[in-house]
């Protein structure tokens, strides 16, 4: 007797059920169909930093072929989300890479900044030295700080995209970056 694995319904199953199958089969139809569902998404948020329609479609076919790719390495907890940052970071490393200038809107009363988490390599006679102190300063913080230090200032995402990614609150977000911040900061001057 031959056991058949589930396959959801494309059209009715879950952003998540679609998700973990792909992740466990690798089967790029239950990807594509997820996929399909916010291409519309993903072309507006191209075509808002790219400006041209050509590029913004030419940009939502490379992040899908990202997606098959980053879509089995992370832990992804809600796709939509998810998939907007990788769109606007998309757009943004191809714009970086262009050398075009391009400005993004923020709110500087969430911008937060630390010498010793952005050091200047002439500032520092041993950089390598001080990254290996951070790192372990990181290990010492609790899961919650870690986690939030380490995808705001390595992975530069947002308060809210943390939050959301986190299925917390904003203020939580920012409470263990402030926390993990000034630990950090305690950590380093200490050891």
């Amino acid at each position: 007797m031959k056991l058949r694995l589930f396959t959801p319904k494309a059209e009715t199953s879950s952003d998540e059920n679609l998700l973990a199958h792909y992740q466990k089969s690798g089967d790029l139809q239950l990807l594509g169909a997820l996929y399909s569902r916010y291409t519309e998404l993903v072309y507006g948020v191209c075509l808002k930093y790219l400006k041209q329609e050509e590029t913004a479609a030419d940009a939502v076919m490379d992040i899908f072929e990202e997606l098959v790719q980053k879509a089995k390495k992370h832990d992804i907890g809600q796709f939509r989300p998810w998939l907007y940052v990788l769109a606007k970071n998309h757009c943004l490393m191809r714009l970086r890479k262009a050398g075009q200038n391009f400005t993004v809107s923020f709110d500087p009363g969430l911008m937060y900044s630390l010498e010793l988490l952005h050091p200047d390599a002439e500032d520092l006679p041993d950089r390598e030295l001080m990254l290996k102190k951070l790192e372990n300063c990181i290990e010492k913080l609790s899961d919650q700080q870690k986690d939030c230090v380490r995808l705001f200032y390595f992975e530069d995402r947002s308060y809210k995209d943390i939050a959301d990614g986190m299925q917390v609150d904003l203020n939580i977000v920012r409470s263990h970056i402030q926390n993990g911040r000034r630990n950090l900061k305690n950590c380093i001057g200490g050891t």
